[in-house]
């Protein structure tokens, strides 16, 4: 008999437990601060929102002079406690996912970085703090946190029908863009052809006209004074009012055929997407398994 045969197995239990704290750690804690599905998540959720909306009011109250001379360093310590607080939910969140790179580079990676940066940048830049006021972004994660599905699914909903219609979308713009310049040009030398001081003084300038009316916002800073331009400029109007059904209908028929699978407010340990089918074992994005 070997050596080798008398050396007793290492089973899991006798493994260095350091890797299963260090892994179960960081799921706990991705648990609550990612995900909504637990009391511990949902408590931690609507704790931040509250935390935020009295963040963003604290920054209006400061703009506001005579609030700021006599509570002003009332307000300043309460915004640098919280914007504290604040980093190190940031530092968290980086901690407990696999890949931080991800998370920092995706949307709501940018606004939480956004919404500490500014009280740092202040202390260099007297005033950019205002900008903390990107923090309100944040609020919209109160649909997932009170576990709002049916509002969850109708947002995934409408972000399915803006994306299989943005190539029709984008057909649209391109011939509204050929119509207004069009008509921008056409206005610009009908009256500079019969009138000498003429508002239209470049096509740019006719083309903003354009764009005006046949937005229907009609500012009237600059209009046509000739009977042609008149006509050219009651066509656009009414145009106007027809062009803005095009789009709707074919948002409408985007919607109705949008897929309403259900999903949930699980977050991939990877990748941090939410959106997951109930019954989905892996990320849809990255393949992660959930």
């Amino acid at each position: 008999m070997s050596d080798s045969d008398n050396l007793p197995e290492k089973t899991a239990a006798e493994a260095p437990p350091e890797a299963n704290k260090a892994a179960d750690w960081r799921f706990r804690w991705h648990e609550i601060i990612f995900e909504a599905d637990t009391p511990k998540g949902k408590a931690f959720d609507v704790g931040l929102l509250v935390t935020i909306a009295i963040s963003v009011l604290i920054v209006m109250l400061q703009s506001v002079d005579a609030i700021d001379e006599r509570y002003g360093v009332i307000l300043n310590i309460t915004e640098w406690i919280i914007t504290i607080g604040f980093s190190i939910e940031y530092a968290l969140r980086i901690a407990c996912v696999r890949q931080p790179l991800r998370y920092i580079i995706s949307f709501w990676g940018i606004v939480d970085l956004l919404s500490v940066l500014p009280s740092y940048v202040g202390l260099i830049i007297p005033g950019s703090q205002a900008l903390s006021v990107v923090r309100v972004l944040r609020l919209i994660r109160v649909f997932r946190i009170f576990k709002l599905n049916n509002y969850i699914q109708e947002s995934r909903v409408l972000l399915a029908a803006l994306n299989a219609a943005r190539p029709k979308i984008i057909v649209f713009l391109l011939v509204v863009m050929s119509l207004i310049l069009v008509m921008g040009t056409t206005v610009y030398v009908i009256e500079n052809l019969f009138i000498e001081d003429s508002d239209f003084t470049s096509i740019p300038k006719s083309i903003y006209w354009a764009i005006v009316t046949i937005t229907t916002v009609g500012y009237g800073d600059i209009a046509p004074r000739t009977v042609l331009g008149q006509t050219i400029a009651a066509i656009a109007m009414i145009l106007g009012y027809a062009i803005i059904v095009v789009p709707s209908g074919i948002f409408s028929v985007e919607i109705i055929s949008a897929s309403k699978a259900q999903t949930n407010t699980q977050a991939c340990l990877t990748c941090t997407k939410e959106g997951h089918d109930d019954d989905a074992k892996y990320c849809k994005y990255c393949g992660s398994k959930l």
